[in-house]
């Protein structure tokens, strides 16, 4: 996404000058990260149950209350029960969570996004089931790369069309890491074709390659992104943005 003046020829160049002029803070970085926090606040950039919305703990809820539906007042404890437990409810996709695929250390949920969206539409989340804030957490697993892009296939059919996406710090809701399964724009995949996008063989590098990336490029905050390369392995691209909002199909709407 660009911010920033769009040129119209029939004006003068004065009063283009002019109002780029009147435009120019869409610029500077802290503004550009306060309209991504506002696009991902009203795209519900995690999704979430309504009720759990402002709640940057509700993924962590999830994921140590829900997903053991035969423990003991399972349905007592669980805000979002299982949509295939026997808890009562009333199969509502914003009031139930349901799992695709888990391990003892990750599982795979539908974000909230895919509520009321056509069939086809697919936006996931791998969630490692220990606590890890995100991608600045030095405890995070290099294993839920391979795990979400496992899932990831399960779900979209050509490879070369998956995301898989992080959010930079400033740039989440949900202080419990998760990587955002999900089809690739169209028009992404030349842009991330180039530099400075890191070639990898194994998914199990991502997190080494883009904090490289990161250094490099003196990033501090920034957000994650993987997807198939043309010839073979993945591609790691490290973005200040919301690669989950600048190269994915987020939302069906």
């Amino acid at each position: 996404m660009v911010y920033g003046e769009i040129p119209i020829m029939e004006l003068s160049t004065r009063r283009t000058e002019h109002k780029t002029s009147r435009f120019h803070f869409l610029f500077y970085p802290w503004v550009r990260a306060l309209i991504f926090s506002l696009l991902i606040i009203s795209g519900n950039s995690v999704g979430l149950p309504a009720v759990a919305e402002g709640a940057r703990d509700a993924l962590w809820e999830i994921i140590s209350s829900c997903l053991e539906p035969t423990v003991a007042d399972y349905c007592k404890s669980c805000r979002w029960p299982r949509a295939e437990s026997a808890c009562p409810h009333d199969g509502n996709c914003t009031r139930t969570t349901e799992v695709w695929a888990e391990t003892r250390d990750f599982a795979v949920i539908r974000d909230l996004k895919m509520c009321g969206c056509p069939e086809g539409f697919v936006h996931g989340l791998a969630i490692p089931r220990t606590r890890v804030t995100g991608v600045e957490d030095p405890n995070r697993p290099d294993g839920i790369w391979r795990f979400a892009w496992d899932a990831a296939r399960n779900k979209i059919d050509a490879p070369s069309a998956i995301a898989l996406a992080v959010n930079p710090p400033n740039l989440r809701s949900q202080d419990q890491l998760h990587v955002h399964i999900v089809r690739l724009k169209q028009d992404a995949r030349r842009q991330l074709n180039e530099p400075p996008s890191s070639r990898l063989q194994d998914l199990d590098g991502v997190w080494r390659a883009a904090a490289q990336s990161a250094k490099e490029r003196n990033l501090i905050d920034y957000g994650v992104i993987v997807v198939s390369h043309p010839d073979g392995g993945f591609l790691v691209r490290v973005e200040k943005d919301s690669p989950e909002w600048l190269y994915t199909e987020a939302t069906c709407r």
